[in-house]
Protein backbone atom coordinates (compact mmCIF):
# COMPACT_ATOMS: atom_id res chain seq x y z
CA UNK A 1 0.00 0.00 0.00
CA UNK A 2 1.45 3.00 -1.08
CA UNK A 3 1.15 6.15 1.20
CA UNK A 4 1.56 9.79 -0.17
CA UNK A 5 3.33 12.77 1.82
CA UNK A 6 -0.20 13.99 3.33
CA UNK A 7 -1.88 10.61 4.01
CA UNK A 8 1.87 9.47 6.23
CA UNK A 9 1.68 13.00 7.84
CA UNK A 10 -1.90 12.90 8.40
CA UNK A 11 -1.42 9.22 10.37
CA UNK A 12 1.58 10.13 12.57
CA UNK A 13 -0.22 13.59 13.71
CA UNK A 14 -3.08 11.18 14.49
CA UNK A 15 -1.39 8.28 16.36
CA UNK A 16 0.54 11.29 17.83
CA UNK A 17 -2.75 13.08 19.19
CA UNK A 18 -4.34 10.20 20.00
CA UNK A 19 -1.26 8.38 22.28
CA UNK A 20 -0.03 11.99 23.61
CA UNK A 21 -4.00 12.40 25.28
CA UNK A 22 -3.95 8.82 26.97
CA UNK A 23 -1.12 9.91 28.51
CA UNK A 24 -2.40 13.50 29.40
CA UNK A 25 -5.99 12.19 30.50
CA UNK A 26 -4.36 9.16 32.63
CA UNK A 27 -1.72 11.10 34.48
CA UNK A 28 -4.59 14.05 35.47
CA UNK A 29 -7.12 11.52 36.41
CA UNK A 30 -4.49 9.77 38.61
CA UNK A 31 -3.03 12.89 40.43
CA UNK A 32 -6.97 13.50 41.14
CA UNK A 33 -7.56 10.41 42.60
CA UNK A 34 -4.00 10.68 44.59
CA UNK A 35 -5.32 14.19 45.65
CA UNK A 36 -8.83 12.75 46.93
CA UNK A 37 -7.29 10.12 48.91
CA UNK A 38 -5.57 12.23 50.68
CA UNK A 39 -8.31 14.84 51.33
CA UNK A 40 -10.32 11.27 52.70
CA UNK A 41 -6.76 10.69 54.81
CA UNK A 42 -6.67 13.81 56.04
CA UNK A 43 -10.02 13.99 57.94
CA UNK A 44 -8.63 10.27 59.50
CA UNK A 45 -5.31 11.36 59.91
CA UNK A 46 -5.67 13.30 63.00
CA UNK A 47 -6.61 9.83 64.57
CA UNK A 48 -3.88 7.23 62.83
CA UNK A 49 -1.41 9.99 62.30
CA UNK A 50 -0.78 8.51 58.71
CA UNK A 51 -0.01 11.00 56.06
CA UNK A 52 0.73 8.49 52.93
CA UNK A 53 -0.45 6.50 50.29
CA UNK A 54 -0.02 2.97 49.89
CA UNK A 55 -0.04 1.48 46.56
CA UNK A 56 0.95 -1.70 44.59
CA UNK A 57 1.29 -1.81 40.76
CA UNK A 58 3.55 -3.76 38.47
CA UNK A 59 5.15 -6.29 41.39
CA UNK A 60 6.11 -3.44 43.47
CA UNK A 61 4.77 -1.47 46.19
CA UNK A 62 5.16 2.72 46.02
CA UNK A 63 4.89 4.87 49.14
CA UNK A 64 3.04 8.74 48.38
CA UNK A 65 3.88 11.81 50.66
CA UNK A 66 1.78 14.91 49.80
CA UNK A 67 3.11 17.95 51.08
CA UNK A 68 2.00 21.39 50.69
CA UNK A 69 5.16 23.14 52.50
CA UNK A 70 8.24 21.20 52.22
CA UNK A 71 11.31 21.82 54.22
CA UNK A 72 13.14 22.14 50.63
CA UNK A 73 13.47 21.31 47.15
CA UNK A 74 14.66 17.88 46.13
CA UNK A 75 17.70 17.99 43.51
CA UNK A 76 14.64 16.11 40.78
CA UNK A 77 11.74 17.83 40.34
CA UNK A 78 9.61 15.45 37.86
CA UNK A 79 6.40 17.80 35.98
CA UNK A 80 3.88 16.77 33.83
CA UNK A 81 3.11 19.38 30.96
CA UNK A 82 4.54 17.83 27.44
CA UNK A 83 1.35 15.68 27.45
CA UNK A 84 -1.28 18.67 27.09
CA UNK A 85 1.33 20.57 24.87
CA UNK A 86 1.66 17.85 22.29
CA UNK A 87 -2.05 16.79 22.64
CA UNK A 88 -2.92 20.31 21.47
CA UNK A 89 -0.62 20.96 19.09
CA UNK A 90 -0.91 17.55 17.01
CA UNK A 91 -4.86 17.90 17.18
CA UNK A 92 -4.51 21.20 15.88
CA UNK A 93 -2.36 20.43 13.22
CA UNK A 94 -4.83 18.02 12.13
CA UNK A 95 -7.63 20.31 12.56
CA UNK A 96 -5.53 22.89 9.76
CA UNK A 97 -4.83 19.43 7.27
CA UNK A 98 -8.16 18.01 7.51
CA UNK A 99 -10.33 20.81 7.53
CA UNK A 100 -8.79 24.02 7.15
CA UNK A 101 -6.87 22.56 3.93
CA UNK A 102 -9.40 20.32 2.95
CA UNK A 103 -12.14 23.04 2.85
CA UNK A 104 -14.21 20.51 5.33
CA UNK A 105 -15.47 23.00 7.85
CA UNK A 106 -18.66 24.18 5.94
CA UNK A 107 -20.80 22.16 3.59
CA UNK A 108 -19.82 21.33 -0.16
CA UNK A 109 -23.25 23.12 -1.09
CA UNK A 110 -25.51 25.61 -0.23
CA UNK A 111 -23.07 26.95 2.83
CA UNK A 112 -23.56 30.14 4.74
CA UNK A 113 -19.83 31.22 4.81
CA UNK A 114 -17.34 30.73 2.70
CA UNK A 115 -14.43 28.29 3.69
CA UNK A 116 -12.28 31.45 4.69
CA UNK A 117 -14.88 33.15 6.90
CA UNK A 118 -15.49 29.30 8.59
CA UNK A 119 -11.38 29.14 9.45
CA UNK A 120 -10.85 32.80 10.73
CA UNK A 121 -13.93 32.03 13.13
CA UNK A 122 -12.54 28.75 14.41
CA UNK A 123 -9.40 30.36 14.82
CA UNK A 124 -11.01 33.37 16.63
CA UNK A 125 -13.13 30.84 18.66
CA UNK A 126 -10.57 28.79 19.80
CA UNK A 127 -8.85 31.91 21.31
CA UNK A 128 -12.51 33.13 22.58
CA UNK A 129 -13.13 30.37 24.28
CA UNK A 130 -10.24 30.41 26.39
CA UNK A 131 -10.86 34.02 26.80
CA UNK A 132 -13.80 34.02 28.09
CA UNK A 133 -13.78 30.79 30.21
CA UNK A 134 -10.69 32.15 32.07
CA UNK A 135 -12.08 35.53 32.68
CA UNK A 136 -15.42 34.08 34.29
CA UNK A 137 -13.60 31.68 36.47
CA UNK A 138 -11.36 34.39 37.44
CA UNK A 139 -13.40 37.08 38.55
CA UNK A 140 -16.41 34.46 39.99
CA UNK A 141 -15.92 35.73 43.87
CA UNK A 142 -14.76 32.02 44.47
CA UNK A 143 -11.73 32.96 42.30
CA UNK A 144 -7.97 33.67 42.83
CA UNK A 145 -8.04 35.50 46.10
CA UNK A 146 -10.67 33.66 47.45
CA UNK A 147 -9.29 30.21 46.56
CA UNK A 148 -9.31 28.89 50.58
CA UNK A 149 -13.02 29.63 51.14
CA UNK A 150 -13.41 27.97 47.32
CA UNK A 151 -12.15 24.54 48.36
CA UNK A 152 -14.30 24.66 51.26
CA UNK A 153 -17.41 22.47 50.89
CA UNK A 154 -19.28 23.63 53.81
CA UNK A 155 -19.20 27.19 52.60
CA UNK A 156 -22.45 27.94 51.16
CA UNK A 157 -21.15 31.21 49.39
CA UNK A 158 -18.35 29.61 47.58
CA UNK A 159 -20.69 26.25 46.46
CA UNK A 160 -23.26 29.01 45.34
CA UNK A 161 -20.42 30.76 43.24
CA UNK A 162 -19.46 26.90 41.82
CA UNK A 163 -22.85 26.54 40.57
CA UNK A 164 -23.47 29.85 39.40
CA UNK A 165 -20.02 29.09 36.97
CA UNK A 166 -21.35 25.90 36.08
CA UNK A 167 -24.69 27.15 35.22
CA UNK A 168 -22.93 30.12 32.98
CA UNK A 169 -20.59 27.62 31.46
CA UNK A 170 -22.95 25.19 30.80
CA UNK A 171 -25.36 28.23 29.08
CA UNK A 172 -22.43 28.96 27.03
CA UNK A 173 -21.41 25.47 25.19
CA UNK A 174 -25.47 25.16 24.67
CA UNK A 175 -25.32 28.74 22.18
CA UNK A 176 -21.90 27.71 21.17
CA UNK A 177 -23.23 24.66 19.92
CA UNK A 178 -26.64 26.05 18.54
CA UNK A 179 -24.49 28.46 16.80
CA UNK A 180 -21.51 26.27 15.07
CA UNK A 181 -24.31 23.79 13.71
CA UNK A 182 -26.17 27.22 12.07
CA UNK A 183 -22.71 27.72 9.79
CA UNK A 184 -20.10 24.91 9.65
CA UNK A 185 -20.55 21.16 8.77
CA UNK A 186 -22.25 19.04 11.25
CA UNK A 187 -19.19 17.09 11.43
CA UNK A 188 -16.75 19.97 11.52
CA UNK A 189 -19.26 21.70 14.07
CA UNK A 190 -18.64 18.55 16.60
CA UNK A 191 -14.92 18.99 16.32
CA UNK A 192 -14.64 22.68 16.40
CA UNK A 193 -16.64 22.37 20.22
CA UNK A 194 -14.23 19.79 21.01
CA UNK A 195 -11.02 21.90 19.95
CA UNK A 196 -12.56 25.13 21.86
CA UNK A 197 -12.79 22.84 24.98
CA UNK A 198 -9.68 21.24 24.29
CA UNK A 199 -7.84 24.69 24.20
CA UNK A 200 -9.23 25.57 27.42
CA UNK A 201 -7.63 22.78 28.79
CA UNK A 202 -4.52 23.00 27.46
CA UNK A 203 -4.54 26.90 28.27
CA UNK A 204 -5.43 25.96 32.10
CA UNK A 205 -1.83 23.71 32.28
CA UNK A 206 0.40 25.95 30.65
CA UNK A 207 -1.35 29.44 31.58
CA UNK A 208 -2.77 28.90 35.29
CA UNK A 209 -1.54 25.52 36.68
CA UNK A 210 2.31 25.51 35.75
CA UNK A 211 2.85 29.38 36.04
CA UNK A 212 1.53 28.86 39.45
CA UNK A 213 3.96 25.61 40.59
CA UNK A 214 6.70 27.53 38.86
CA UNK A 215 5.94 30.66 41.65
CA UNK A 216 5.66 27.95 44.23
CA UNK A 217 8.70 26.09 43.53
CA UNK A 218 10.46 29.64 43.12
CA UNK A 219 8.84 30.46 46.96
CA UNK A 220 9.97 27.21 48.42
CA UNK A 221 13.72 27.74 46.68
CA UNK A 222 13.71 31.68 48.46
CA UNK A 223 12.85 30.10 51.55
CA UNK A 224 8.90 30.99 51.88
CA UNK A 225 5.60 29.71 52.35
CA UNK A 226 4.10 29.23 49.15
CA UNK A 227 0.39 30.74 47.89
CA UNK A 228 -1.77 28.14 49.24
CA UNK A 229 -4.34 30.20 47.59
CA UNK A 230 -2.12 30.26 44.28
CA UNK A 231 -2.35 26.29 44.80
CA UNK A 232 -5.65 25.87 45.59
CA UNK A 233 -6.75 27.78 42.40
CA UNK A 234 -4.51 26.08 40.25
CA UNK A 235 -6.15 22.62 41.50
CA UNK A 236 -9.61 23.82 40.96
CA UNK A 237 -8.19 24.58 37.00
CA UNK A 238 -6.94 20.96 36.94
CA UNK A 239 -10.51 19.58 38.39
CA UNK A 240 -11.92 21.63 35.70
CA UNK A 241 -10.16 19.73 33.29
CA UNK A 242 -11.28 16.46 34.70
CA UNK A 243 -14.78 17.61 33.55
CA UNK A 244 -14.08 19.16 30.21
CA UNK A 245 -12.37 15.82 29.01
CA UNK A 246 -15.08 13.27 28.74
CA UNK A 247 -17.14 15.54 26.44
CA UNK A 248 -13.71 16.06 24.93
CA UNK A 249 -13.10 12.32 24.10
CA UNK A 250 -16.44 11.94 22.82
CA UNK A 251 -16.64 15.29 20.94
CA UNK A 252 -13.40 13.72 19.27
CA UNK A 253 -15.16 10.47 18.48
CA UNK A 254 -18.50 11.93 16.34
CA UNK A 255 -17.16 11.43 13.47
CA UNK A 256 -18.05 7.94 13.82
CA UNK A 257 -21.40 8.18 15.02
CA UNK A 258 -23.56 10.58 12.80
CA UNK A 259 -27.10 10.09 13.97
CA UNK A 260 -25.52 12.64 16.95
CA UNK A 261 -25.06 15.43 14.54
CA UNK A 262 -27.38 17.12 15.78
CA UNK A 263 -26.78 20.45 18.33
CA UNK A 264 -29.55 19.12 20.85
CA UNK A 265 -28.22 15.93 20.90
CA UNK A 266 -24.81 17.13 21.02
CA UNK A 267 -25.48 19.13 24.01
CA UNK A 268 -27.19 16.35 25.83
CA UNK A 269 -24.52 13.92 25.18
CA UNK A 270 -21.88 16.94 26.64
CA UNK A 271 -23.72 17.11 29.73
CA UNK A 272 -24.20 13.69 30.08
CA UNK A 273 -20.27 13.92 29.81
CA UNK A 274 -19.96 16.41 32.56
CA UNK A 275 -22.06 14.39 35.27
CA UNK A 276 -20.23 11.08 34.21
CA UNK A 277 -17.24 13.20 34.99
CA UNK A 278 -18.60 13.65 39.08
CA UNK A 279 -18.77 9.74 39.34
CA UNK A 280 -15.66 9.01 37.31
CA UNK A 281 -13.82 11.56 39.52
CA UNK A 282 -14.60 9.79 42.46
CA UNK A 283 -14.04 6.04 41.27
Amino acid sequence: MNFDAKELTHLLLRWTHVFAGILWVGTTYYFTWLDGRFSALLESAKKAGENRIWMVHSGGFYVVEKQRNPNGMPEKLHWFRWEAAITWLSGFLLLGLIYYDGRLLVESEGARLSAGAAMAISLVSLAGAWLVYDLLWRFLPMGNRRGHEAEDSANPPAQANGYVGVIICCALIAATTCGLFQFFASRAACLQLGAMLGTIMTANVWMRILPAQRRMVAALTAGREPDQAEALCAKMRSKHNTFIVIPVVFLMLSPHFPGTYRWTTICILVFLGLIAARFVRRA
